[in-house]
């Protein structure tokens, strides 16, 4: 159960083929450098798969920021780090500077 799961975490769904997933991992592994408490789970996405349709997954990559199981916050397609360094900040409020 990843949205049972207490404390921070985040849910990547996408493919490693995906060309939009593989351009965002700079700026995701940026934007986790600050936040590593906070779990991290790249979930291998595709036609079939029960989770990605249980969490609305429509294009890749969609990030969901998850506190304590609950969804905070929602980035899909993330281009830069400001946006999900902003979404970790509001699910791991203490590690902030």
């Amino acid at each position: 159960m990843v949205d049972g799961r207490a404390g921070p975490a985040v849910l990547e769904f996408g493919a490693p083929w995906c060309g939009h997933c593989v351009g965002a991992q700079r700026a995701i592994a940026a934007a986790f450098a600050d936040h590593p408490d906070v779990h991290h789970l790249k979930i291998e996405d595709g036609r079939g798969k029960p989770l990605g349709r249980s969490f609305r997954v429509k294009l890749w990559p969609t990030l969901i920021f998850l506190r304590d199981g609950e969804e905070i916050a929602r980035l899909v397609r993330p281009t830069t780090q400001g946006p999900i360094a902003d979404a970790l900040d509001a699910i791991d409020p203490d590690s902030r500077s």
